[in-house]
């Protein structure tokens, strides 16, 4: 999907959570992996304020009213972008918010995540965040 091959691609994700344990997932259009809303940190603008920037695009979730915690710095390889790499800069979210999707996200889906596993997932939703959410579940 993109031009940039062998180049590192920063962006603010989101785990988002609920109190079910379901976690949600989004799908861009012309793809097949579910990944985390979020999206690419412009120039001049911070992690937290590109996040919430697109998962207002994206899903219409405004997180002036959520609490986060940040995470942490996460890589993977790009699910979209052949020989790219995605550097994430990753929050968790919780919230009931009933995602409308917009933009360029085709699908939104709640799962929990043994059910995220029988997904097409973007790497770094595989082998990041699906053991994080299993981490933040035990805490509850």
């Amino acid at each position: 999907m993109g031009d940039a091959a062998g180049q590192t691609i920063r962006i603010a994700a989101a785990l988002i959570d609920d109190d079910l344990g379901r976690l949600l997932l989004v799908r861009k259009a012309g793809t097949t992996s579910f990944m985390q809303a979020g999206g690419k940190i412009e120039a001049g603008e911070n992690a937290w304020a590109a996040l919430r920037r697109e998962l207002l695009e994206e899903i219409g979730l405004d997180l002036s009213d959520h609490e986060e915690r940040y995470l942490g710095r996460f890589c993977a390889a790009a699910a979209n972008e052949t020989g790219c790499v995605v550097e994430a800069q990753l929050f968790h979210v919780r919230t009931l918010h009933v995602p409308m999707t917009a933009a360029e996200i085709a699908e939104a889906v709640w799962v929990h995540p043994a059910e995220a596993a029988n997904l097409a997932l973007a790497p770094l939703t595989r082998d990041w965040v699906l053991p994080l959410a299993a981490g933040i579940a035990s805490r509850r």
